[in-house]
């Protein structure tokens, strides 16, 4: 093993001191909290195996996309989920079968869909992303978790962010869903017309913004760009066997889902991407 010169000794450590530096200024930790695990996506190619899975094929809602892995790449220090008109043949097709995901020969889009599910969890703390997204129509892009225990939704589903369609109207919305006796979803939901964005700032749509949940034993409050837009109070979040599925850990999503709520992209100009600057989570000391 090589040995450093004394010259070499001092870039090394004046060049390992600058790198911390510069991470200290660009990561803010909210006071009283510590960084508990963070993807800035500075590494070119595909994310990090070690906190990310990837989704395939059809998966919920009956959208139209397929999920690939090559869809989510990393590139100038963002992460990209790209959505692709293509035809992709249906893997799973069963003929005459009733289920959409079997039912359908081909696939004509095809997107990415990434979790951290069995790799990073946590429970309470501050989720904080930053991400642009795309507001053509059919797009339905989503930062989310889940809970690690129970089938969804008695695990608990937590939106810091949708982009959707909803009565005629494309909107933003900041959920959260728990189950009821008959194991349907309960929403405590806000659902904020997109046009409210658009009039404060036309070129909104062409921007990074942050989305950040404050997550305690007694409240999830939902913030976009420091402006709370939901507050859920965590006394009314049971199910009806008495568990609380947010007084568990959870784990991200990250999607861009195309159709279904998105609306119809058949006049759409692809590909679109959905872009994620950073991931970060914060615990309080």
């Amino acid at each position: 093993m090589k040995r450093l010169n004394l010259k070499e000794l001092v870039i090394f450590i004046v060049f390992g001191f600058i790198i911390n530096i510069v991470s200290s200024q660009t990561i803010k930790i909210p006071k009283n909290y510590k960084l508990f695990w963070n993807d800035e996506f500075n590494e070119e190619g595909s994310p990090n195996i070690e906190y990310w899975s990837y989704e395939n094929g059809f998966v919920r809602n009956e959208e139209l996309q397929w999920y690939k892995k090559e869809n989510a790449f990393i590139e100038n220090g963002l992460l990209v989920l790209e959505g692709k008109r293509e035809g992709i043949k249906n893997e799973n097709y069963i003929e005459n079968s009733s289920n959409w995901r079997t039912n359908r020969k081909f696939a004509n889009y095809s997107s990415a869909s990434i979790n951290t599910k069995n790799k990073i969890s946590f429970k309470y703390g501050i989720l904080e992303v930053s991400a642009k997204i795309d507001i053509s129509k059919g797009m339905w892009p989503a930062i989310w978790t889940l809970g690690v225990n129970k089938k969804w939704p008695a695990n608990g589903e937590i939106d810091l962010m949708e982009f959707y369609v909803h009565e005629g109207e494309q909107k933003i919305l900041a959920n959260a869903a728990w189950a009821d006796e008959m194991m349907h979803p309960i929403w405590d939901s806000v659902k904020i017309p997109f046009n409210t964005f658009l009039e404060k700032d036309s070129n909104w749509a062409n921007k990074f913004h942050i989305w950040k949940m404050d997550w305690t034993r007694e409240y999830i409050k939902i913030y976009l760009d420091d402006i709370l837009i939901n507050e859920i109070n965590l006394e009314n979040t049971i199910n009806s066997d008495g568990f609380n599925p947010f007084h568990q850990k959870h784990y991200i999503l990250l999607n861009l889902a195309i159709g279904s709520n998105g609306g119809d992209p058949k006049n759409t100009i692809f590909p679109k991407k959905y872009e994620v600057d950073y991931v970060r989570i914060y615990q309080k000391k």
